[in-house]
């Protein structure tokens, strides 16, 4: 994945993404995920459901699909982050992005039922699994290039940078579990900052 800005015409089909996504979320927490048909999602937002699968592929894709495009902005974002700047800490405001999915204001009370219905479909959640294994590897991939612009390479046989970025993803999956398991009550990023407290690199 490169870590390139998207251009308009890119600016635009997310746009319509976004308003796909937002309704058919308001539709999956209304009705249920396996309620929800595509047709439904198609007249909510007021587009033919051929129009719909030009956009996502699946029912499947409306829920996860938008952790593609979250992979890209993070990139763009680790990779803008102070040169100096510790590899956690860089980890830690990259994941930025998604804490706004949860605590932005009006968020929280889609991004609680929307978590636990990924949770407790088994496709769902090896889709999420899957996406956020990718978004993993290509961090993995900006660390590389950052350790190289730095002047300090890691060898390829190096497993620091894997092993760090594993633990940052774990810590995000833990934090969302924790979150749901307490209710949702606390905000996200308070739970994330908890969880990467927990295995933070010393030294």
């Amino acid at each position: 994945m490169g870590g390139r800005e998207p251009g308009l015409r890119e600016r635009t089909r997310r746009a319509v993404q976004q308003e796909i996504v937002e309704t058919a979320n308001g539709l999956f927490v209304a009705r249920g995920y396996e309620n929800t048909t595509i047709e439904d999602i198609a007249a909510a937002v007021g587009m033919s459901r051929r129009s719909v699968f030009r956009y996502f592929p699946t029912k499947e894709d409306i829920v996860v699909g938008k952790f593609d495009f979250v992979a890209q902005d993070m990139l763009v974002a680790l990779r803008a982050r102070p040169a100096a700047e510790p590899v956690w800490e860089s980890l830690r405001r990259t994941f930025d992005l998604l804490v706004a999915y949860v605590d932005a204001p009006g968020q929280h009370e889609v991004a609680e039922p929307m978590q636990r219905i990924v949770f407790a479909h088994r496709g769902l959640l090896a889709s999420y699994l899957e996406k956020l294994q990718r978004m993993q590897d290509a961090v993995v991939s900006a660390l590389r290039e950052r350790a190289e612009a730095s002047g300090r390479p890691y060898g390829a046989d190096d497993p620091v940078p894997g092993a760090v970025a594993g633990a940052a993803f774990g810590c995000l999956l833990a934090a969302q579990h924790a979150w749901l398991a307490g209710g949702a009550k606390d905000s996200f990023a308070g739970t994330l900052d908890r969880a990467m407290a927990a295995v933070a690199p010393r030294g």
